[in-house]
């Protein structure tokens, strides 16, 4: 059996992990000619911790955690307001066992965990599917025409696969009122493993360093109902940004200086993706590309994880039931995880939310 996955962020690679362990051919196309850098703090939590521990990634995860010592909330002048020791907004409380891990480090453990005898095409993408009773056959954009047994999309909230197989993203995506860009920039502020969120109205930001604190990723947004743009426009994200967040204080006017100069830059709404299937015929979708949860959630690297090595265990076990069951194993996993960024709109979920989603499903 030979599978072909589209999108190599942190689903894609997990399911070709797991894939090639229960003896797969697998192929991953990717559209970026690289591995993406950039991104923001994610987590990895409950089921997902057991996941990396079973790909043998768990105490190389571990290494590579934030590692944040506290967050403070500031006003407009930058003052502090609040500060806390115990817990951060991007990572929950410091002492649980969760891991967060910036999102390009995950990403490249992923992939190196899954390199041996997975083959990886980048800058390239899928043209166009066509199914049949036996198989898929893939036309790509470089023109490169190949035939596999199932297609996978792992390719997130704007999936290229779930646009061919299951029509207009439309008819899928929740928005929840909030869009965000994510890049890097100079530490201009010293921090040591620290955080800095400040909100004015409809907008705000937060920073925080990346391990090493040579740098940090910021993060900042507005308030909206949904706007018009181009999701490959950075350009025109970027003036949608210094548009809604011109208008803050303190830092802004340098943050806004090193997006324009961020090569990392990235933008997206809030939203939720909800289907009533992830499957048709021999195409399905794991992680953001069927259920995102929204960095709202922080589920949705978890998500992603666990999705991946059921979809690959259920595959294994039994290729004519294998769409079906998984879709019966995660759908309640999602919908606990789903559920948490609507839960308390504007702040974190209670912790108690957070472990039964986090928990939410028997792996075996």
């Amino acid at each position: 059996m030979n599978v072909l996955i589209s999108g190599a962020s942190i689903g894609g690679p997990v399911l070709a992990y797991w894939l090639r362990e229960h003896g797969f051919d697998v192929t991953v196309v990717e559209r970026a000619p690289e591995p993406r850098r950039g991104g923001q703090a994610i987590d990895i939590r409950g089921a997902a911790l057991e996941v990396a521990a079973r790909m043998g990634i768990l105490e190389q995860a571990r290494a590579k955690k934030t590692d944040m010592r506290g967050m403070s909330m500031v006003d407009g002048d930058g003052n502090e307001l609040m500060r806390s020791t115990e817990e951060t907004i991007s990572g929950g409380r410091l002492d649980s066992p969760d891991i967060e891990i910036m999102r390009d480090d995950l990403t490249a453990l992923v992939i190196a965990a899954s390199a041996e005898g997975t083959e990886y095409l980048y800058g390239d993408s899928i043209a166009a599917l066509d199914q049949d009773d036996q198989g898929v056959q893939v036309t790509f954009e470089s023109g490169l025409r190949r035939r596999f047994d199932y297609v996978v999309g792992a390719d997130g909230l704007h999936s290229n696969v779930r646009g061919l197989v299951f029509g207009e993203e439309s008819r899928f995506i929740n928005h929840l009122g909030m869009y965000v860009a994510i890049y890097s920039a100079a530490n201009f502020l010293d921090l040591d493993r620290w955080q800095v969120w400040h909100r004015e109205g409809e907008a705000g930001f937060g920073l925080y360093t990346v391990p090493g604190n040579a740098s940090m990723r910021v993060n900042i947004g507005f308030g909206s109902e949904p706007v018009a743009y181009d999701y490959r426009d950075v350009e025109q994200q970027k003036r949608l940004i210094e548009e809604h967040c011109s208008e803050l204080r303190w830092e802004t006017p340098r943050l806004l200086k090193a997006m324009w100069e961020a090569d990392d830059f990235y933008f997206d709404a809030m939203a939720q993706i909800r289907m009533d299937r992830w499957s048709e015929g021999r195409v399905t979708l794991v992680g953001d590309a069927g259920y995102c949860a929204s960095p709202l959630s922080g589920q949705g690297t978890s998500l992603a994880m666990v999705g991946a090595y059921v979809l690959a265990q259920e595959l294994a076990r039994d290729t004519g039931q294998a769409f079906d069951r998984y879709e019966q194993r995660m759908r309640p996993f999602v919908e606990l995880n789903q559920a948490l960024a609507l839960e308390n709109p504007g702040q974190a979920a209670a912790p108690e939310s957070v472990e039964r989603a986090a928990n939410g499903i028997t792996l075996d």
